[in-house]
This record gives C-alpha cells, structure tokens and sequence, in this order.
C-alpha cells in the first residue's frame, strides 16, 4: 500500500509531463504554420506591389521618353490676311497684297522641333468666280523669322488657278454664275439653298518641302504674302506636317507595337537592376551573420532558439506538479553520503526489536 502510493506522485507528475509536450509540440506546430501562412502572405504581397511598381515606373520611363523624343506631328493654323491702307496718295486704297503673319508657337514653346524636317504647305478655298478665274498663275511668298526679326527661311512659289477655292477673314459675297444658276440650281437646290455646297475651289500650294529649323535662330513667326491684289479668298490655312524618319518613324506609325517593346524593355531593366541589389542585400547580411559568429556573439537565430527553449521550460514547469510534494517530510533526514544506506522509515508506534530485548 506504501508502495502504490509512493508510486502514485510519480505517475502523475509522468502524465503531467507528457500532456506539457503534447501541449508544447501542438503549440509549436500551430505557431509554424500561421508563421509560414503569414510568411507566404507577406511574400505575394511584397512581390505584387513591388511588380506593380516596376510596371509603373517603366510605363512611366517611356511615356517620359515617347512625349520627350517625339516630336509634333502636325500643326494647323488659321491665316488671316490684311492690306495695307497707310497710302500717300489718296486715290489708291490698297497700297499692298494680302500679308498675313503666323504665328509658330504653341503655349509659349516652340512647334517645330529642332533638326527634324517639315513639310509647310498652303490651303486656300477660293470661290470660283470670273475674277478668280481670269486672274491666273499668282505667287506666294512665305519667309520665317526668329525673334530678333532676323529672316531664317524665305520660299516663293507660284499657284495657277486650277478648280480650287478659298475663304478670307475680310469677307466675299459668294459668287454663282449664271449657268449654275440656271442648272445647277434646279438640281442641287436643296444642298444651295441650306449652304451644304458652295461654288469654290480648294487649292493647296507646297511652301517648304524639306523646312529644318535652325537651332540658333529659331523660327517665331511665319510671314505670309500672296502677290496679287485681285485674288479673292474665303479662308486660308498653314499645313505644317513632319516627315519622320528611324526611331520616330516606328515609334509614330506603330504605337502599340513600340509602347510593348518601351515598356517590356524598361520593366526586364529594372527587374534585374532589382534583383542586383537584393542578391547584395543577402549575401551582406548572411555575411554579417557569419561574422558574428566566428567572434563568438550570439546571433538572432541563436537567440530565438533560446527564448524558444525557455518558454517551453516554463510551460512544463507551470503544468508540472507543485514543488511541495517533492520536498521531503521532516521526520526524513537527508542521506549524509551516497553510499550511506538509509534506513527503512518506521511506523508511529513500532518499537525495534532490539530494544525490546534490551529493556
């Protein structure tokens, strides 16, 4: 009976120990696997946001490049022309042909682009009327000039008058001859009548057909002069169009194509510059570790490891029997030496049986 319950503490205090590991390992298994699911959810994030990002900056990069490089492919701009009326004598009212300036500026910058070729051309939309048609070949003389008034370019160039027609600023009744009037009325009235079509001509005249800026003096102005004074003229407009050549040319006739080889090209860049720069980051501090640890101090790992071990020493002991039970009973006099023998513990009560002789 002695025996059993002697033995009974230590079967408890087993018990208690194997359900503490039990405990301790589900813990530890718990904990490694919200550790690596957290770990993994770190990781995509990281990479998405840091493949995002690559993305950006390299759309960025060659939109910076495509807007920077490229320039203007086109540019319109309405031409009004005017006559001089500051005559001497009194019997002439108009003392010049109809000059016109334009302006080749764009939001206080500079539309032509310097080294890159143009072509200027001239659109005119004239009535075809008998004035017009009797008039003949006129000449149009263009010259640019840059903000000092220094002349940079000057063209002249004659037009006949081919079935083409223009409008001006200054105003012109609209002219219909009398065959039309009679014929064509009857047939186009509905179009006549609402102006949907109108008895004109349009007529383009090349200016410049390879203009190159000059980067020292750039053009400003445009000055433009048609050498007739019995030209009529409902509206006039400047064509400047860029002839594109290598790069521009790709880049200007095959946008898409262009923009995934820009982009792509800019996004393997920085993937790589990226990829340098966390390989270094490792192997600096793998680096850092090793040499932490061949002078002897305790690395992160080392020290993980050894709170790790503590708190699970602390949970066993917490789950273990109370430190009462393992104390021995006062009657109990410890053993003097290791190789003493400890006499059998007696009952309250029992006498010896040599004393019992004795007395």
């Amino acid at each position: 009976m002695d025996q059993e319950a002697h033995l009974r503490p230590d079967d408890a205090k087993d018990l208690f120990a194997l359900i503490s590991r039990a405990l301790q390992g589900l813990q530890d298994a718990v904990a490694t696997v919200i550790s690596h699911a957290r770990q993994k959810a770190v990781q995509g994030f990281v990479l998405f946001f840091v493949v995002t990002l690559l993305f950006l900056i390299s759309a960025f990069l060659y939109g910076s490049f495509y807007y920077s490089y490229m320039p203007l492919a086109a540019f319109h701009a309405p031409v009004h022309y005017y006559y001089r009326t500051d005559c001497e004598s009194p019997a002439s009212f108009l003392c010049s042909y109809p000059v016109a300036n334009v302006s080749l500026m764009r939001n206080k910058k500079h539309v032509l682009t310097f080294g890159q070729p143009y072509e200027m051309s001239l659109q005119l939309e004239m009535p075809d009327s008998p004035t017009n048609q009797e008039l003949g070949m006129f000449m149009i003389r263009t010259t640019c000039f840059s903000r000092g008034g220094r002349r940079v370019a000057s063209s002249a160039r004659s037009a006949t008058k081919q079935l083409s027609a223009s409008s001006s600023r200054f105003g012109v009744l609209r002219y219909r001859s009398d065959l039309l009037r009679y014929l064509g009325t009857l047939l186009f009235l509905p179009a006549f009548l609402t102006g949907v079509a109108e008895q004109k001509q349009v007529l383009q005249v090349e200016l410049f057909s390879d203009f190159t800026d000059d980067p020292y003096f750039p053009s400003m102005t445009a000055v433009i002069e048609i050498l007739s004074s019995k030209v009529q003229i409902y509206s006039s407009q400047l064509l400047i169009h860029a002839h594109f050549t290598g790069m521009r040319y790709l880049l200007f006739n095959f946008p898409l194509l262009s923009t995934m080889v820009g982009v792509s090209t800019n996004f393997i860049f920085l993937n790589g510059v990226f990829a340098l720069c966390y390989v270094r980051l490792v192997l600096r501090v793998d680096w850092r570790a090793g040499q932490m640890a061949s002078d002897g101090l305790p690395s992160d790992g080392d020290e993980n490891t050894k709170n790790h071990q503590e708190d699970a020493a602390g949970t066993e002991r917490l789950l273990s029997p109370s430190d009462d039970s393992k104390k021995p009973e006062p009657s109990e006099a410890p053993p003097t030496s290791a190789n003493e023998e400890v006499p059998p513990r007696r009952a309250h009560g029992q006498v010896d049986s040599k004393e019992t002789e004795a007395a």
